[in-house]
């Protein structure tokens, strides 16, 4: 069964940076995506960034400029969030996706890792 688990959250205060981690045990390519979503309270999960097998990216408007996505082939992926503001406060989820429907996911949500951006 394929499962996620993210790491790297925390507490920070606006302009600081913070790094999650993805590790999981997905091989992607052949039309599935590595994304990287979260969920703010009140709020629908969205996706924030994704990767494809080749490394070709994709952020939405929100994040672009502010995060990188990042794999390697240890099936580790990885999320720098520079900027970060406190509208970016949310839980950060971590899923493979059969493109180009990103709400079609490969595998149950994990626990998530949250992020915090307060004064």
């Amino acid at each position: 069964q394929v499962q996620f688990v993210e790491s790297g959250g925390g507490l920070v205060q606006p302009g600081e940076s913070l790094s999650l981690s993805c590790v999981g045990s997905v091989r992607i390519g052949n039309g599935i995506f590595m994304g990287w979503y979260r969920q703010a309270p009140g709020k629908q999960r969205q996706l924030v960034a994704s990767i494809t097998s080749d490394g070709g990216t994709n952020y939405a408007a929100f994040v672009k400029g502010r995060f990188t996505i990042s794999g390697d082939a240890a099936n580790t992926w990885k999320l720098q969030m520079n900027s970060l503001e406190p509208e970016d406060t949310a839980i950060y989820y971590c899923n493979a996706y059969k493109s180009p429907f990103t709400d079609l996911v490969v595998a149950s949500w994990g626990q998530g890792t949250q992020v915090t951006v307060s004064s």
